[in-house]
Formats: structure tokens, sequence, C-alpha cells
């Protein structure tokens, strides 16, 4: 079943970002700190708190998936239309439910529940070298929106 986290569901979302960071890190250890979640317990509760940025976890009895979402407005902007994106800053399935479809139920859960506000469109970023990522985005029908470049000096 997929819902909105609570208080609750910390420590699993924990185990979750722990995995996340392992992918980030294999991918760019220059960038991420290895062993590291991207928040901890007080951060994870001030984001439950805040309907701008709703988590969605996959629950069998154990959270064995999230997706942590922003909505973002854009409003009188001189340049930019006014428009209320969502933006999925991370997805991950546990290591061990991978395959079972639970990345694809998340994003459509996300998707419908975008719509369902109102939003424009759905936006996120995946690394480059992030194969896996990459593909399944696409295969949820999404398409390159913008491409940030680098040099290391």
């Amino acid at each position: 079943m997929i819902r909105k986290a609570n208080k609750s569901d910390i420590k699993g979302l924990i185990a979750l970002l722990y995995q996340a960071d392992a992918v980030h890190h294999g991918i760019r250890p220059d960038l991420f700190k290895g062993n590291t979640p991207k928040y901890g317990g007080q951060e994870l509760e001030a984001i439950i708190d805040d309907d701008s940025k709703p988590i969605f976890v996959f629950d069998d009895g154990n959270i064995l998936g999230h997706a942590f979402c922003q909505i973002v407005e854009v409003r009188n902007h001189r340049l930019l239309q006014d428009i209320k994106t969502l933006y999925i800053d991370d997805i991950c399935v546990e290591e061990t439910a991978r395959g079972r479809h639970i990345g694809k139920a998340l994003y459509e859960f996300v998707r419908d529940y975008a719509q369902s506000i109102g939003c424009y469109n759905i936006t996120l970023n995946v690394w480059e070298e992030n194969a896996p990522a990459y593909c399944f985005y696409q295969n949820m029908g999404m398409r390159i929106q913008k491409t940030t470049m680098e040099v290391l000096l």
C-alpha cells in the first residue's frame, strides 16, 4: 500500500536513505560521502510536517520504498509562466524488494497525486552514470528537460 509517510516511518526511511546514498556514493564518491543518509530523524520529522514536501511510502508491513517530493510554484515571474511543479527529490526501493514494480507503483502514485493537486509537470534529476534509474524514468514516460554540465578543476 502506498500512503503519505508519518513519523513512525522514520526508521524505515533512514534505512532506505542509506541505500540511496550507497548508489550515489558509488557513482560520484567525489561528491557524496559514503554511509550517510541525506536526512536525519529531526529533519525527517520537519519534512513530514511540511505539506509542500510530501513523502510517500510503499508499506507492506515494512517500508519497502519511498518517494520524497517537493511542490514548487512559480508565480508572477518576469520571464516564466505561472506553473506548479512536483519535483521528485528521491525515489528508492529496498534492495531486496527490487524487481517487484514498487518503483513503478510509487512513480504512478506520485504522478496521480501531482495531477490531483493541479501540477503542470513532474521534474527530477538523475545522474548520468545511473543507467538503471535513467532507463526507469524513460520507461515511465519522462524525457530530458534540460542538462546540467560540469568540468572538474
